[in-house]
C-alpha cells in the first residue's frame, strides 16, 4: 500500500485507497452482514489501508457502529473520516437534515457514539444543502467549548442534480 497526504495542508498522512463502509450492515435492507464486514475490513487493513470512509445516514447509521467496532482494537491506527447532512433516522424530520450548525453537532455527537471513539479524523458535509453559509460550518470548529472537534474538515462541493 502507499500512503499520501490528505491534501495539501493537513499534515494527516492516508492510505491511497480508502475503505467505504456504506455497506457495512443491512439497514438499508441490503449491505453486509457484520461477518461479512469484518472480512472485508481485515482484509483492507491487512493490504496496508488505513482510510475509512463512512458517514451518519449509511445504513440508518449501522455502518458507524459496525466500523467502531471493527477499529476498537486499534482505532489510532486508523483515519476514520464521516459525513453529516442526511441524519441517521429512518424518517428523518427537518430539523434533523441540512447543514446547519444544529444539525452537524447533534450529527457528531451521534456519531461518535456510534462510533465508539472521542474524535473523528475528517468531517464532511456530505451534501452541500446550499442554504448554510460556511460561516456557519466553520463556526463550530472556532468554538472551544465544541466537546469533541474533528480534525480537518470539509464540504464536498459537488453539485448535487434536482
Amino acid at each position: 500500500m502507499r500512503y499520501a497526504t490528505f491534501g495539501h495542508r493537513t499534515g494527516l498522512r492516508v492510505s491511497e485507497y480508502a475503505l467505504g463502509t456504506a455497506n457495512f450492515g443491512t439497514g438499508w435492507g441490503a449491505g453486509a452482514e457484520p461477518g461479512e464486514a469484518r472480512r472485508i475490513f481485515d482484509r483492507f487493513a491487512e493490504a496496508g489501508g488505513t482510510f475509512l470512509d463512512s458517514a451518519d445516514g449509511y445504513q440508518f447509521g449501522e455502518s458507524e457502529e459496525l466500523t467502531g467496532k471493527l477499529i476498537s482494537a486499534d482505532c489510532h491506527h486508523f483515519v476514520l473520516a464521516t459525513k453529516f447532512a442526511l441524519g441517521a433516522a429512518r424518517q428523518p424530520d427537518i430539523s434533523r437534515t441540512g447543514n446547519s450548525r444544529k444539525n452537524m453537532v447533534a450529527s457528531v455527537e451521534a456519531s461518535l457514539k456510534r462510533l465508539g471513539t472521542d474524535y473523528i479524523d475528517l468531517l464532511w458535509v456530505h451534501f452541500p444543502d446550499e442554504l448554510t453559509p460556511m460561516e456557519e460550518l466553520s463556526s463550530y470548529w472556532d468554538d472551544p467549548g465544541s466537546n469533541a472537534t474533528p480534525r480537518p474538515h470539509g464540504r464536498d462541493t459537488e453539485r448535487r442534480r434536482r
